[in-house]
């Protein structure tokens, strides 16, 4: 007898129940399911008695490529109806797909994704022909709600038409004929007993066909080799890589479409009302669910609406010619008795996608009755990997195992709270809930040296241990190479580096922080964007100098780190172009540059001579962006190696005056970048000499800007105010109070210069008013009006 062959929508209730409907008749001796040919071996685990709905998660993990997926599971998913029928009518169950980490799967995170989008012409037509908006509208019209009867007929119509416009890809194919040689193998073995064979319905055509054209020798025709069993052999990891598979709890709200969910049919707790009840009662509790959510929330509804919605929503089922209603039509009739408000967007459920921001409340309660908040539960004999127990034994160790509503204050110089510290961070790394610290250090000189968690939520810590279980079978282990990985993937951009290199500080990652790190001076080398590379650099050099908590401080680890940023940001800041304005990130890496050079040159393959060489160049390349030219004339004056006699390459007045020619604005900037490096060339901090042959240099230069900011006409001073303002904002209060003090002094002024600190009122507001009295003199001038009486 040959295999019959079922073609399902995955989480279909009609598809589920047509395949209990066929293993009860059909009585088959082998049921061969969709699934990951892997867990063949553990299908008893499978059927523990868990609380749907579950996945299986498997990952995988070479030196060039990690991939984790999911194969998730509820009541009504055909393969789950398949498995649990199929054992209980006394068949053997096998699953007869690759396995997840194979090439096949590459890009796909879900097993169970369907092919809708490359059979979309198909189905567009059907739309079109049957006069409905969405594939998963026109599933209802055709499947869902309509009789029993044919149905497998019309499914086999159906995706004979949908397959026949569509090509599969390089994967489907490898799949495809993987499980080809799984079903040939199952015929020969049974003789004239039955084979059912239930897998996606985009498949189906193609193991029909190919089912019949193979091989009966020693391999599948298609080189996928047999055992000695006779069955195919279930491909292995190569060598050297990590792959496995477990169960996880799984939720209706990551199996809804409107979630983003990539497979099946969407709205999963409303389909299950239709697994369990039928389509009449699952849209009488829909419009009551609805109906209570938007009540509890204070949207008025009243009776008659509620009425209003189950007439329209049996009038639309009647108008639409469905023996029973569907999802749309009671969505529809709730939508038309409940929202009066134009809406701005088409009806979610016109389509397939993620809800948007900002949509109707009503609409909004509208998905997620529909959506359900079930979570998935496991039995608990199930088999969990080793790091699921590593963190309950460290956990209960250290007395982090409160329950919800504890807090933890954490001293992180004693030695058992910063080891309680490391393995709170590890779990936030790899992103277990249970615990969210809101107080600590920030960064790596962070004068911080306590820490307070606290208990939150913790709906889905069971599945994200399980997950987390990929990286590793320790929580160290595991937190290590989850960083590691979030450096190599996230340092393209350099947004999360930084936050990278001091996770692994707080999680204390030990001589696996090695791997990190270097991954970390690997990248830092490419990186093109200097403000995080800054970040970067500054963070390593500041643990490097100043850690005494971490760890941290003259460690080897960090050298690599503080050298390949400090030469990239010198490169990438020599090249630097663009015009007016202040990039304050960019400024802070000249910073961490001139800290670099100064605090760690032991560190670094470019010499304190080399780093002021370049600072020079920069610093008169007119095609520099005008502040970083400002930043690097004052690293170059902070490492010593400008000249600088009164009238030399190097004199701040004669620096000052030649830029002041190209407008205020552009003194403000370059103000701005010389500042955030060298503000002891206004202040005087350093006093008498500065180093570079100038005697009062820093005095010199105050007199010098005063007399260019006292020169400029009302106009060029409004313009050029905010820029100024912004510079002098790197000053702090008694900084400026000196700056005040010798302002005052130039002009013969007694009085106190913190009094000019101190006004209340907004100095650009007080400076178009000014510009405003002069224009009224000029004008009373002009007409003559300004004489007295």
């Amino acid at each position: 007898m040959s295999a019959v062959f079922l073609g399902v929508r995955h989480h279909s209730p009609a598809c589920a129940r047509l395949v209990e409907r066929t293993v009860a008749e059909l009585r088959p001796a082998q049921v061969l399911i969709e699934g990951p040919a892997e867990m063949n071996g553990r299908l008893d685990e499978l059927l523990l008695g868990h609380e749907l709905p579950v996945a299986v998660f498997s990952h995988y993990r070479d030196g060039e490529r990690s991939a984790t997926s999911w194969a998730p599971l509820c009541d009504y998913s055909p393969e789950w109806v398949a498995l649990r029928a199929g054992r209980a009518a006394g068949a053997q169950v096998r699953f007869i797909d690759l396995p997840a980490w194979h090439p096949a799967f590459a890009e796909r995170t879900n097993r169970y994704a369907d092919a809708e989008a490359r059979y979309a012409e198909a189905t567009e037509r059907l739309c079109r022909r049957f006069a409905v908006d969405s594939s998963d509208a026109l599933w209802d019209r055709l499947f869902e709600v309509e009789p029993d009867g044919g149905l497998a007929e019309r499914l086999d119509a159906y995706f004979a038409l949908v397959r026949g416009d569509a090509e599969a890809d390089a994967g489907d194919r490898a799949r495809e004929s993987y499980m080809a040689a799984w079903v040939r193998a199952a015929v020969e073995a049974v003789g004239d007993r039955p084979v059912l064979v239930v897998t996606g319905g985009f498949h189906q055509p193609a193991l029909r066909a190919l089912t019949a054209s193979g091989a009966r020798d020693g391999t599948d025709g298609a080189g996928w080799e047999r055992g000695a069993d006779g069955w195919p052999v279930v491909p292995a990891p190569p060598d050297g890589a990590m792959a496995g598979s477990f169960l996880v709890p799984y939720s209706f709200r990551k199996l809804d479409a409107f979630a983003g969910y990539q497979s099946g049919m969407p709205s999963p707790g409303y389909y299950q009302q239709v697994w369990e009840a039928g389509p009449e009662a699952a849209a009488d509790g829909l419009l009551r669910v609805v109906v209570e959510r938007l009540r509890a929330r204070k949207y008025p509804v009243s009776t008659s609406d509620l009425i209003a919605a189950r007439s329209l929503a049996e009038g639309l089922t009647a108008l639409r010619g469905h023996p029973s209603p569907a999802r749309i039509d009671v969505l529809d009739g709730l939508a038309g008795a409940l929202i009066t408000d134009d809406l701005d967007r088409p009806l979610p459920w016109t389509g397939r996608g993620t809800l948007a921001a900002g949509a109707h409340p009503a609409v909004v309660e509208m998905v997620a009755a529909c959506g359900g908040d079930r979570t998935g539960r496991l039995h608990p004999q199930t088999p969990a990997p080793p790091l699921v127990h590593d963190v309950a034994a460290q956990l209960a160790g250290l007395a982090l195992d409160g329950g919800p509503e504890a807090t933890y204050r954490l001293d992180l110089t004693d030695a058992t709270d910063l080891e309680r510290s490391r393995v709170l961070h590890r779990l936030r790394v790899l992103g277990v809930p249970g615990q969210v610290r809101t107080a600590g250090p920030t960064h790596g000189v962070d004068p911080v040296f306590t820490e307070r968690w606290e208990a939150r939520s913790v709906l889905g810590r069971e599945a994200a241990l399980v997950e987390a279980g990929a990286y590793g079978a320790t929580l160290a282990e595991a937190a290590a190479v989850a960083l590691t990985e979030r450096a190599r993937s996230g340092t393209a951009e350099a947004d999360g580096a930084a936050e990278a290199l001091f996770d692994a500080v707080l999680c204390g990652t030990g001589g696996l922080s090695e791997q990190l790190l270097e991954e970390l001076s690997s990248c830092v080398r490419e990186l093109q964007v200097t403000g995080p590379l800054g970040e970067i650099l500054a963070t390593a050099l500041g643990l490097w100098r100043h850690d005494r908590v971490f760890g941290m401080a003259r460690g080897p680890l960090l050298a690599a780190v503080i050298d390949g940023a400090t030469e990239q940001l010198l490169w990438l800041l020599e090249g630097a172009r663009g015009s007016s304005g202040v990039d304050f990130p960019r400024l802070r890496a000249v910073v961490a540059v001139r800290d670099a050079v100064l605090h760690a040159p032991e560190l670094l393959s470019v010499t304190h001579e080399v780093a002021a060489g370049i600072a020079r160049r920069i610093a008169e390349d007119p095609q520099a962006p005008i502040d970083v030219r400002g930043a690097a004339f004052g690293l170059a004056r902070s490492l010593g190696r400008v000249p600088g006699g009164p009238g030399a390459s190097g004199d701040p007045a004669r620096v000052v005056r030649t830029v002041a020619r190209a407008g205020a604005d552009a003194l403000g900037d370059w103000l701005a970048g010389l500042f955030a490096l060298a503000r002891d060339e206004v202040t005087g901090a350093a006093g008498g000499d500065d180093g570079c042959g100038t005697d009062d240099a820093a005095e010199s230069l105050v007199d010098v800007l005063d007399g260019l900011v006292s020169a400029l006409s009302d106009e060029e001073f409004l313009s050029g105010l905010p820029a100024l303002r912004q510079a002098f904002t790197f000053f702090p209060p008694r900084e400026r109070d000196r700056i005040a003090a010798r302002l005052l002094e130039r002009r013969g002024v007694r009085g106190s210069s913190r009094s000019l600190l101190r006004t209340t009122a907004d100095p650009l507001l007080i400076a178009r008013a000014r510009a405003l009295e002069e224009s009224v003199s000029r004008l009373l001038a002009r007409y003559e009006l300004d004489a007295a009486p």
